[in-house]
């Protein structure tokens, strides 16, 4: 693996003597990575109990949900971009920290307002973490880099709904036990970044890069419209499993919504991590491609699923629809990053991340209010499958229209 550091630095980089080598620091960030967002869909599978134990309606579940997105979006709308400015480490220490807060609320929350609070500390964090730990995985190495880009996120959310999913069925005190395994593995994650040292020097105009900014550098903004499209139906359905995979499961195929909900959200994720591994070599453009039509296909079956109903089908869909989220992300990922110079990293990758966290925010607040108004869960459910399948369209209508990437990626 190169280091960057180690070879001709290109802007915004310095050469630093490090205390770790270059694959344990690549290690180290992409667990980081791994498990933030792993914790992000630990609760998915529990919010069943905090329902039957603090007795509030099916809609708060989507409001619980919502409210982290929100959190992420703003976190990497004004805090997004300083770490090409003041260092990656010291944000990611910062963020870590918060992390610790955040299990630590959740774990021992007796309510919930506990509850809300730390998924709003979650969010926040890591939305600060997000692009700064994704930038300092291209600093540290830039193919391998952005394949890592990729497979964390989705790996961390199906470890994480696993996680869940399994403490909850087979554990005691579920709604304790996982926070506090994160929690010590945030702590060794925070002792590791007390060993590195930054690849980014300190730059000038810390206090505007926290002004909320929504751009990207001249030479991205082509990659980025097209990865746009393809990260916003990718994170849509994410947020459809997410957020409304459990209670539908209940309804329709009678299964138990805690279990099932994570297993859901389990083979969604990993099938995405298998799809990565597996058309690694393709290019950016081939990933999205692919990535699209993967969306397209499982989301059509997961809705014909629901009319069947047949719960071999639905998981057929996840499966296939977690392999187009894998595959478009990665691809996306990879368009936007080789147009971008090291210092403006993680700002795109902030620009990106926004997308992503929009895509999963905003239909399933939209679904929560619909199921709130007495809409039918499986008539929202259509409605929100269908949204996808829109996207996932306007996603490959996009690659039709723009010019090929002449990089090699």
């Amino acid at each position: 693996m190169s280091d960057i550091s180690a070879q001709s630095a290109p802007a915004g980089v310095f050469r630093t003597q490090q205390r770790l080598s270059p694959r344990m620091r690549f290690y180290l960030l992409a667990s980081i990575t791994l498990s933030f967002l792993a914790g992000s869909s630990v609760p998915t599978p529990i919010y069943p109990i905090y329902q039957s134990e603090w007795h509030f309606s099916p809609v708060t579940i989507t409001y619980i949900f919502s409210v982290y997105s929100l959190s992420v979006l703003v976190a990497l709308l004004v805090v997004g971009r300083l770490s090409d400015y003041i260092g990656r480490r010291p944000v990611l220490l910062v963020a870590t920290l918060a992390q610790m807060l955040a299990m630590y609320l959740m774990g021992t929350a007796e309510g919930l307002g506990d509850l809300i609070g730390g998924r709003v500390l979650q969010g926040l964090s890591t939305g600060a973490a997000v692009s700064a730990v994704g930038a300092g995985l291209i600093d540290i190495d830039r193919q391998r880099g952005a394949v890592a880009n990729a497979i964390a996120p989705v790996s961390g959310s199906a470890l994480g709904a696993l996680m869940g999913s399994v403490l909850v069925q087979f554990l005691p005190f579920p709604t304790h036990t996982v926070f506090a395994v994160l929690g010590a593995i945030f702590i060794a994650q925070f002792a590791g970044l007390l060993l590195i040292r930054d690849t980014v020097p300190v730059r000038s105009g810390v206090l505007r890069s926290l002004i909320p900014q929504f751009a990207v550098p001249a030479q991205v903004r082509g990659a980025m419209l097209v990865a746009s499209a393809v990260f916003v139906a990718g994170w849509a359905l994410a947020g459809f499993y997410a957020s409304l995979g459990p209670a539908l499961i209940r309804t329709v195929f009678g299964l138990p919504a805690s279990l099932m909900g994570g297993v859901a959200l389990a083979v969604f994720s990993g099938s995405g991590v298998l799809a990565i591994l597996a058309l690694g070599t393709r290019t950016a453009r081939e990933l999205s491609w692919a990535g699209s039509a993967g969306l397209l296909t499982g989301m059509a079956l997961s809705l014909a699923s629901l009319q069947l109903p047949s719960v071999t089908v639905f998981f057929c869909g996840v499966a296939l629809a977690g392999a187009g989220f894998g595959t478009g992300f990665q691809g996306g990922i990879r368009l936007v990053v080789t147009k971008a110079l090291a210092h403006q990293l993680a700002g795109v990758l902030s620009v990106a991340f926004v997308c992503c966290y929009l895509g999963m925010g905003a239909p399933a607040i939209a679904a929560g209010y619909a199921v709130a108004s007495g809409i039918d869960i499986i008539f929202t459910a259509q409605v929100f499958g269908s949204l996808v399948i829109v996207l996932a369209l306007l996603a490959m209508s996009g690659l039709v229209m723009s010019r090929p990437v002449n990089e090699p990626v």
